[in-house]
């Protein structure tokens, strides 16, 4: 089994292609990841990108994951330490660092620039890197 994190933009991507994660994959986030992507969500519906309806889908596909979510004092914590020694603004991609270097074997993400803060202290994945073989 390999266990992944992902973010809210992988999640989102998984839930607008309605891909199949295979079995032998774990998905792990922080707690916030449900808080992400209701916000992504609905700012998507406001700028008319999507519709409500898509975006109910998108939604329900996302709480369908089998998604291991976690958010103790030691994940924030080392959270901390890594957005300090990253001179970010705020800590919630350093969460998803930190959860990646705590009990993953990888971090899934889109976003370039959080990959090249991140290169040398996780290993990256593509997302896919979480689907079944077709």
């Amino acid at each position: 089994m390999t266990r992944f994190v992902i973010g809210p933009d992988v999640a989102l991507h998984l839930a607008r292609d309605g891909a199949a994660v295979a079995d032998e994959h774990q998905l792990v986030a922080p707690t916030l990841l449900r808080s992400q992507v209701l916000a992504l969500l609905y700012q998507s519906v406001r700028r008319g990108d999507v519709t409500q309806a898509d975006a109910g889908r998108q939604l329900d596909y996302v709480r369908g994951l089998r998604i291991r979510l976690l958010g103790d004092r030691v994940l924030q914590r080392h959270a901390w330490s890594l957005a300090e020694q990253l001179g970010w603004d705020d800590t919630f991609d350093a969460e998803y660092v930190a959860l990646a270097r705590l009990q993953a074997d990888a971090l899934v993400t889109l976003d370039a620039g959080l990959a090249r803060a991140v290169e040398g202290l996780v290993t990256l994945a593509a997302p896919q890197s979480l689907l079944s073989p077709a």
